[in-house]
């Protein structure tokens, strides 16, 4: 049986015959982010950053304007949107599908209106308005599960089961999104690796990959490039943790992930490329 991912402008098999894992490259249009630290703060750099991806040959470019590093302090909505509209509306028509990362349902709106492919929404749409922002569209809608905030999230994780637990919330909020009216074709899941979670949180749930969409019946992203999960099992710091952000990717993506969110994106394409070719399950 095949199944689509509606995104927007495009549309994203996920099961089925032939499907193949899509990159999404990150942008943070942030002066704090706790990868790239704003180099890709100003327009010009932002657009010049957009077309070395494209050049790698990404997918999805997924704009945010709000750090969600643990720690961070919350953005106004007025910086928000004046760091990534422009970025927005000078992107969309650069050929990859444009996703935009925000739990505002005010940036939602004037992001759908730009051409806006996906929201990306860090509180899995839980803030008030935020259904009502992005039902009448027809962009995708990742729904990722955070515990607490980006300030308080890492300070003591807990759950019963976290598989279980993720699974509950994510229904939960799916649920919400489809009682609303929503095309359950434009949702996917993202388990929130390194939001509110521990280290062996985020390696059971990177198992259960597999688990969670069958659970669900929805695609998924993945995102842990350059987290601190692969800190904790290659020892390096931030800007070393590229072949372990890959070998992550893949490890998704051999479950059957649609989509990894990463920063290295000509690594990860090359990687997924030889990967898939060389798969027996012919992803």
């Amino acid at each position: 049986m095949q199944s689509t991912l509606q995104f927007g402008r495009f549309n994203f098999p996920w099961r089925g015959q032939g499907v193949r894992a899509r990159v999404m490259g990150i942008l943070n249009v942030t002066p704090d982010s706790f990868s790239d630290g704003g180099h890709y703060q100003s327009l010009e750099f932002a657009l010049s950053h957009a077309e070395q991806m494209i050049q790698e040959g990404v997918d999805i470019i997924d704009i945010g304007g709000e750090s969600s590093r643990p720690g961070a302090p919350p953005v106004s909505l007025e910086d928000e949107l004046r760091r990534v509209m422009p970025v927005l509306y000078a992107m969309r028509d650069m050929g990859p599908a444009i996703s935009v990362d925000t739990y505002k349902p005010q940036v939602m709106r004037e992001a759908i209106i730009a051409g806006a492919d996906m929201i990306n929404d860090i509180n899995g749409f839980r803030a008030p308005g935020a259904i009502e922002a992005v039902k009448d569209s027809d962009c995708a809608l990742c729904i990722m599960h955070m515990q607490s905030d980006p300030q308080h999230m890492q300070l003591a994780p807990l759950y019963t089961n976290v598989v279980e637990d993720i699974i509950n919330f994510l229904r939960e909020r799916a649920e919400a999104l489809m009682a609303a009216g929503i095309d359950p074709r434009r949702l996917c899941i993202d388990p929130g690796f390194g939001f509110g979670k521990t280290v062996e949180h985020n390696y059971a749930l990177l198992k259960a990959t597999a688990r969670l969409m069958n659970a669900l019946n929805l695609p998924l992203l993945a995102g842990l490039s350059r987290k601190s999960m692969v800190g904790a099992i290659t020892g390096k710091p931030v800007e070393q943790r590229m072949a372990g952000s890959v070998g992550g990717a893949l490890a998704a993506v051999a479950q059957g992930a649609l989509i990894v969110r990463v920063h290295d994106v000509s690594e990860t394409v090359d990687a997924l490329k030889v990967f898939q070719a060389g798969s027996p399950l012919q992803r």
